[in-house]
């Protein structure tokens, strides 16, 4: 299982301050996207995970030069989130060097939509989903009762959609979900927060997900990034 260390952007910079070694005072803080990135790849990671939380708020990618900055600062794919629930939206975050990308929850709602970014994107694009029932239940879905997980991704599925990112903020994940996706669909399975320790990495990773992409954890130190792929090994 890949660990895929997450950077929130806003305003050009990291929302979240880069110091694993705050506990100790050790090492420089920075919050320079760039300079987090090649921090990680040099320890490791085979792929970035940028937030355009700009974007997100915006409907449309606003921290393009910064993705460019860190497109030719590594030599890893970067799969980027945030404003892109649009084919328009999507060339202009490949243009400034994505290689994959994830739309929001909402492009569920709208097929036609959906089907325009993946003719853009291909395999290349991914729909997050929030799989905790309250917040399925909370969304303001248009159809006339909210749809269950499983539901949701049998329709983007056969839509075309090849891999999934699964948010669960700071909740853990539901490992018998998990599993039953993994076993059930032909997507890749991605989780994306809900890990804190090494023996949950481990855990979700024998779920038989591809992926989980760690943000706060890793940029404060919480988790250690060797640590955490040794755990995912």
């Amino acid at each position: 299982m890949q660990i895929i260390p997450a950077i929130d952007l806003e305003h050009g910079r990291s929302r979240i301050v880069y110091w694993p070694g705050a506990s100790s005072g050790v090492g420089t803080p920075t919050d320079r996207p760039d300079r987090i990135a090649a921090r990680f790849v040099e320890q490791g990671a085979r792929i970035v995970h940028l937030v355009d939380f700009d974007g997100a708020r915006a409907g449309e990618p606003k921290n393009l030069e910064t993705i460019g900055a860190v497109a030719s600062t590594v030599a890893v794919p970067l799969q980027v989130a945030g404003g892109l629930e649009s084919a328009d939206g999507i060339r202009l975050a490949f243009a400034a060097g994505a290689t994959r990308v994830v739309l929001a929850m909402s492009i569920v709602e709208d097929p036609d939509r959906l089907r325009a970014c993946i003719e853009v994107a291909g395999d290349w694009l991914a729909v997050g989903l929030d799989p905790r029932p309250d917040r399925l239940a909370a969304f303001p879905w248009k159809r006339t009762a909210a749809p269950s997980l499983e539901t949701l991704v049998t329709e983007i599925v056969t839509l075309g959609v090849r891999r999934l990112v699964l948010g669960h903020g700071r909740s853990g994940p539901d490992l018998d979900l998990l599993t039953r996706l993994v076993r059930s669909y032909d997507a890749e399975i991605l989780v994306a927060g809900g890990a804190t320790d090494p023996a949950t990495i481990s855990r979700i990773r024998d779920a038989g997900v591809a992926g989980l992409i760690l943000g706060e954890s890793l940029l404060s130190g919480a988790i250690d990034f060797p640590a955490a792929l040794e755990a995912a090994a």
